[in-house]
């Protein structure tokens, strides 16, 4: 007989704790006198049993979790998803088939249909980005309140959801550039920017700043930096900071002259060239935040002999 012992109320007749839950005859019963604490209890869990995904599929009686990715949150049923549904019916029945295919796309609301277009781009742009779910959800509930409130008739789809995307990143921590965003989608960057900018006037979104540090993790990934040269990145930020010596100046080309000066110092050196090349900022600017930021810090001494001992070494 399966137990199973619970955390309940003391038994009322001897004052016992052990009290046994019997999953067969849905009692709870103390152990040590035998009385029936309760009877008829519901067991709320599953009544089958799965050893692995197939059987799993094929018994389950519920669909997925509800998820604002899709426009109708998962719930209603789509006739017709590809050719190979037409394998799966007799020759008689596919003029039904494709009767009902046609009906079904006639009846779905134009709301649906755009909604359901900009949720399949933005699951590539999320996909080729490689943001999170969270992101990407977030991203879906600001399109849908777009839509509601008329924002993007007359406006293009994908600039529409570009910019939210741009937004919901930059608010998240995990900024994206505009042209990284305009080379995902296809968007040309200046239409990108001014949706973006009629979308926060419009949904009265107050937008900050990105910070160089939210870029410091992802470019230092992209230029095959470890991690200590990620948080020594950081920390020059950080010093930087109190001088207010980035105050007014663009966060990427600021992490990036950070990231090289990490590397400098922590002997894992890569070119201006390199990081302006692979960030997608000019040399010239990684230059002048270099400077401003060695000169105020007190450490251009210190990163010139390392840069001049490591090009000794090649």
């Amino acid at each position: 007989m399966a137990r199973e012992t619970l955390q309940k109320p003391k038994c009322p007749e001897c004052g016992s704790n052990n009290i046994n839950y019997d999953y067969v005859r849905g009692e709870s019963v103390c152990d040590k006198c035998g009385m029936v604490i309760k009877e008829s209890m519901i067991d709320l869990t599953q009544e089958w049993r799965a050893f692995d995904d197939d059987q799993r599929s094929r018994r389950v009686r519920t669909g997925a979790v509800l998820t604002p990715t899709k426009h109708d949150f998962g719930l209603t049923t789509e006739i017709g998803k590809g050719k190979g549904e037409l394998f799966k019916v007799s020759t008689k029945k596919r003029a039904q088939y494709y009767r009902l295919t046609k009906w079904h796309k006639r009846l779905m609301k134009s709301k649906d249909r755009n909604i359901s277009f900009a949720f399949s781009e933005l699951q590539r742009l999320v996909s080729y980005l490689h943001l999170s779910r969270a992101i990407h959800e977030k991203v879906a509930k600001m399109y849908q309140d777009a839509v509601d409130k008329g924002l993007v008739r007359g406006r293009s789809t994908e600039a529409i959801i570009s910019s939210l995307l741009y937004i919901t990143c930059k608010e998240e921590g995990a900024p994206r550039t505009l042209d990284e965003i305009a080379k995902a989608s296809g968007v040309d960057k200046k239409e990108i920017g001014k949706t973006y900018r009629y979308i926060a006037r419009k949904m009265t979104l107050r937008i900050l700043p990105a910070k160089a540090q939210d870029y410091v993790p992802r470019f230092g990934s992209l230029l095959g930096l470890s991690e200590r040269v990620q948080v020594r990145a950081s920390d020059v930020l950080d010093n930087a900071g109190k001088y207010d010596v980035t105050s007014g100046k663009g966060p990427i080309g600021v992490a990036a002259a950070a990231l090289y000066i990490a590397a400098v110092l922590e002997g894992e050196r890569k070119t201006q060239r390199e990081v302006a090349d692979i960030i997608g900022v000019t040399e010239v600017t990684i230059r002048n935040r270099y400077k401003e930021i060695v000169e105020t810090l007190g450490i251009k001494e210190e990163v010139e002999e390392k840069v001049k001992e490591q090009e000794g070494l090649e």
